[in-house]
């Protein structure tokens, strides 16, 4: 095992920073964005370039160390730190790099979404990503990427060119259509199971102002609402995305003082058509029901994109709970509703996000992300800034995953998974499982990288 010597000549070989406990900036460097999440590291280093990333990798296996690997820290379950262990933190692995005629922007470990947002946006361009902008390029695209583009362009992975990896040996490679295939096949939703990666290269589209924003309506009128989205969302054009939610008003601009703090159920709308045909497309839309909250609109798609941080910002209480649907039947929606009612907290809510249209015609067995044929990622999240809460959050999550899962699909969108077991990582990649353990098997056979919704490798030595 390693002494302090060792530590000392490890951080001498760093271009950026090690924290242990002793040292400032010890406790907040241990934050994530789930504030539910308390773990203590026994280092953090703040990976400058590839080369501490290799350092940091080759230091924690020779070493025996648990690892894993932070981006932007937003991952549910709190994956991007653990206790007792090495943090390989990518956070100042910040830079963007846009290539306007070919269309496409490679992109280092350590940005957010808003970070690719501005730099893309400027050439009137964009590529799929979440709802937050403040969430990490790394874990949001390794476990797919589902967002505001999703119906239109796919998954951040379907545009996901090519990646640069650390591998558990160390060895640094790249993975895409002419270069080690089988690697690029399984981080495409295998999530951090292979390797740290530091750089990825995605394919950009022309995407700058979109009309889009939320519609809510009264939660008296959520039944009709869902039953009418239901519908709606399975035929719609491409070009239209617009995900269901449950929600509590913010008592804050710019909402009206009227509707502050209500529970109302809504759909917020991403339309990346021609705008002079989003007035027409939308006209049978508000035809169905005058909403009580129209912030529909032409908008910079950053502005869509961004819209949500200042409600959710990092150290919140977050409870997940996830899975895919298939069908939104009537009996499935009559469960939702005493749900939607009972929202324990402001911040709790409950989303379903279409994942048909482009992304329903990539073929499962095309990368590693198996839910092809759902209709929706219904993600179910008890959120409060008050840990006294936590308890109160969490039952509310627990009963409403359960009381909807018997109609689902059977699996979950890794992103949106607590610590849950192998069961549920299996039944996640169904059919891709085998594959996925084959090529665990093959570039990490010790499990290094395990600190994650984990794949085992079917000869998993024993670990401390």
């Amino acid at each position: 095992m390693f002494n302090q010597t060792s530590i000392q000549e490890f951080k001498s070989t760093l271009r950026g920073g090690l924290i242990e406990p002793q040292d400032q900036g010890y406790d907040d460097a241990c934050k994530v964005y789930n504030a539910m999440i308390s773990k203590h590291p026994r280092m953090i280093v703040y990976c400058a370039d590839v080369a501490d990333v290799i350092q940091s990798v080759n230091f924690a296996r020779e070493n025996e160390m648990l690892l894993s690997i932070r981006s932007g820290g937003h991952n549910a379950g709190g994956l991007g730190i653990c206790d007792d262990g090495l943090v390989i933190d990518l956070s100042r692995m910040k830079y963007i790099q846009v290539n306007p005629q070919a269309k496409t922007a490679v992109v280092g470990a350590g940005c957010t979404w808003g970070d690719v947002d501005h730099a893309t946006h400027a050439f009137g361009l964009a590529t799929p990503s979440g709802i937050i902008s403040t969430t990490g390029v790394g874990g949001l695209t390794l476990g797919g990427g589902i967002g505001h583009l999703t119906r239109k362009y796919g998954l951040s992975i379907d545009n996901l060119l090519s990646v640069d990896m650390v591998l558990a040996d160390g060895s640094f490679i790249t993975a895409n259509d002419n270069q080690n295939q089988d690697l690029y096949w399984a981080v495409r939703g295998g999530g951090g199971n292979f390797g740290v990666v530091t750089a990825f290269t995605f394919k950009l589209h022309p995407i700058d102002m979109v009309y889009g924003g939320p519609m809510l309506y009264e939660m008296s009128e959520a039944e009709a609402v869902m039953k009418w989205y239901r519908d709606l969302i399975k035929y719609a054009p491409d070009e239209l995305n617009g995900f269901f939610a449950f929600l509590t008003v913010p008592p804050g601009a710019p909402f009206p003082e009227h509707l502050h703090l209500k529970k109302m159920c809504g759909i917020v709308w991403a339309y990346t058509g021609p705008l002079e045909k989003a007035e027409e497309i939308f006209k049978p839309i508000r035809a169905f029901k005058t909403p009580a909250l129209d912030f529909v609109g032409p908008l910079p798609q950053p502005a869509l994109q961004s819209m949500f941080d200042a409600v959710y910002p990092t150290g919140l209480q977050w409870y997940w709970r996830a899975d895919f649907v298939n069908e939104l039947s009537d009996e499935a929606i009559a469960k939702h509703l005493p749900f939607g009612e009972g929202m324990p907290t402001m911040h709790s809510t409950m989303h379903l996000y279409p994942v048909n249209g482009a992304a329903s015609r990539v073929n499962k067995k095309d990368t590693a992300w198996s839910y092809r044929d759902a209709t929706w990622a219904m993600v179910i999240v008890g959120v409060d800034p008050d840990p006294a809460n936590k308890e109160k959050i969490t039952a509310w999550t627990k009963a409403y995953w359960e009381a909807l899962h018997p109609y689902s699909a059977g699996g979950a969108y890794v992103n949106f998974m607590m610590d849950e077991g192998e069961e549920r990582v299996k039944a996640t990649y169904g059919e891709n499982y085998k594959r996925l353990v084959t090529i665990k098997n093959k570039y990490d056979p010790d499990n290094l990288f395990r600190v994650n919704q984990n794949i085992k490798p079917t000869a998993e030595k024993m670990t401390v």
